[in-house]
């Protein structure tokens, strides 16, 4: 984690930054050389502070709550929960919290559920800093901010009934090759319960059985190989 910076006086519920005062922004990623070249990106700017760094999703809402900054830079990929669990844990906490994720990722499963779990922006690591600053402005001022290219994959994806958190859990296990009486051993349910996951599971993915949605799945990024 960086140093403990203390923290300006503002209004974390004005949207906009107020003339007087630069953005106060919070980077989330567990890659410590991305972290200082977003810093000295942003600091060369008139108008940007950078507050804060976390290097994993408990330190991020652990600053988030210390902190308070305008907007969260928050990568997908982090070490404990991930960043998509950090965007929740934030947002239940915050619900006026600004939330913009810059992640070199980009499937439809995790842009759907990283917005859905209350970010506002989707931002692709590889695009230049200007796409980031106008990004920053319009989350910071509560607009939805999506990379170009990536409104097409959110049309389709919303189309389709999201699973629940508790099936990504079951398509994860069952990725791994666990039975249902080895799932329902995990969570403490009865087999007939995780029966009925899977069947809810294979109607909303549209598939025909366990095999074609766990491919499917990895294909979608809903569960990645390091799950296995």
């Amino acid at each position: 984690m960086s140093e403990s910076p203390v923290a300006l006086p503002h209004n974390p519920l004005s949207g906009n930054a107020s003339p007087s005062r630069r953005l106060r922004i919070l980077v989330a990623d567990d890659h410590l050389v991305y972290r200082i070249g977003i810093r000295s990106l942003l600091e060369a700017e008139a108008g940007y502070q950078v507050v804060g760094e976390a290097s994993n999703s408990t330190e991020t809402v652990e600053l988030y709550r210390r902190l308070r900054p305008d907007v969260v830079l928050l990568d997908l990929r982090m070490p404990h929960q991930g960043g998509i669990e950090a965007a929740r844990a934030i947002r239940r906490e915050f619900p006026e919290a600004r939330i913009l994720v810059v992640t070199s990722y980009q499937t439809e499963e995790e842009v759907l559920q990283v917005l859905r779990a209350g970010a506002l922006g989707y931002l692709l690591k590889d695009l230049d800093g200007r796409m980031l600053m106008e990004a920053i402005q319009a989350v910071c001022a509560g607009r939805r901010w999506v990379a170009p290219g990536i409104e097409q994959q959110i049309a389709h994806g919303a189309a389709r009934q999201p699973l629940t958190a508790r099936e990504v859990e079951v398509l994860r296990l069952l990725a791994r090759g666990l039975t249902n009486r080895e799932i329902a051993n995990v969570f403490h349910i009865s087999e007939s319960t995780v029966k009925n996951h899977v069947n809810h599971l294979l109607i909303k993915l549209e598939v025909a059985d366990r095999t074609e949605a766990v491919s499917y799945c990895l294909a979608k990024g809903i569960v990645h190989l390091e799950d296995l």
